[in-house]
């Protein structure tokens, strides 16, 4: 048996433990402070929080993922005093799913017309992984819209995809691939972004796999690995004026720690940090690490270099480099 043949079957035999998801009336943020909303942006409608007043910071989830994502940034930032707003991109969670619309630049353009709908005129970018691309591809083409970068194992020099996902990625059988998507599945995925799988609960994998069953879902995914470049920002990111905090895990086996210190290395204004016993989704595993760093940015500024991020204008050139 050949190897694609081989990784068909798996995905076939994994399809035999499909879900039903959990209701919408149990989808998350339901049961928390935070209420839903959808809004049409770019032709897509797309659903959100936004919540709080003060300095924006938008939150830009990973590939496959959605707001729940920021689950455990959300309050925190809230209290600290920032209008914070987290959204279900295009193709992910319960936004629309259109057959194109997936282009790096189209997504960057998303992001600025979220902004021009919300009345907000720059915010603080949060992104990661493919989120983390995206908020640096805003950072290229829209400077003056971005005061701050928070790029968390963040997309951009390619990424490691794990066996079922490099079945999607090939041209003939992704199709198949993706029209196979169970719950068993989606669990096997979110643990291989954790440094401690055991950390991944079932009411985390209900979460993740809630929006997965969507008939469109499969079409996004396939749109999203066709027309989205993960490697798009090498020899590039020179030109970003934005103050970046680059967190990254030290156990992340999707896009290796080596990447975070090129974003390091090619980002004029950045300061690198290390997360200790995390994964790939440090925002879920380790929100301590997180939010301490990210809070600590909004409010301080990059180490050694005191100013306030948020308060500051974005087009302040007191910054200076804090590469390490």
């Amino acid at each position: 048996m050949t190897s694609h043949r081989a990784l068909v079957c798996i995905v076939l035999l994994a399809s035999a433990c499909s879900a039903a998801p959990i209701p919408e009336s149990q989808q998350y943020p339901a049961g928390t402070p935070f209420r839903a909303q959808y809004r049409t942006v770019d032709s897509t409608r797309l659903r959100l929080i936004d919540t709080g007043n003060g300095t924006p910071v938008v939150l830009i989830h990973g590939f496959g993922a959605s707001l729940y994502g920021w689950r455990y940034q959300l309050p925190p930032l809230v209290a600290a005093g920032y209008r914070v707003v987290a959204i279900d991109n295009r193709g992910f969670g319960f936004s629309d799913k259109p057959a194109h619309g997936y282009t790096n630049a189209a997504y960057a353009h998303l992001v600025v017309s979220l902004l021009d709908s919300l009345g907000i005129a720059s915010a603080v970018l949060v992104g990661h992984s493919m989120g983390g691309a995206i908020a640096a591809e805003v950072a290229l083409n829209y400077p003056d819209r971005v005061r701050g970068l928070v790029l968390i194992d963040a997309a951009g020099y390619g990424v490691r995809w794990p066996g079922v996902l490099k079945v999607a990625r090939w041209r003939f059988v992704g199709a198949i691939a993706t029209s196979f998507r169970s719950r068993w599945v989606t669990g096997r995925v979110l643990r291989s972004t954790f440094a401690d799988p055991t950390k991944v609960t079932e009411a985390d994998v209900d979460q993740y796999y809630a929006p997965v069953p969507d008939p469109a879902y499969g079409r996004a995914l396939r749109g999203v690995l066709r027309e989205f470049r993960f490697d798009s920002l090498g020899g590039r990111l020179s030109r970003v004026q934005a103050p970046t905090l680059i967190l990254w895990g030290d156990a992340d086996r999707w896009i290796p720690l080596r990447d975070g210190t090129r974003f390091a290395h090619e980002l004029p204004r950045s300061e690198f940090v290390v997360l200790t016993r995390t994964g790939h989704d440090a925002a879920d595993e380790s929100p301590e690490q997180v939010n301490r760093y990210l809070l600590d940015y909004l409010k301080e500024g990059l180490s050694r270099i005191p100013e306030n991020v948020a308060w500051s204008s974005p087009s302040s050139q007191s910054w200076h480099s804090s590469n390490r």
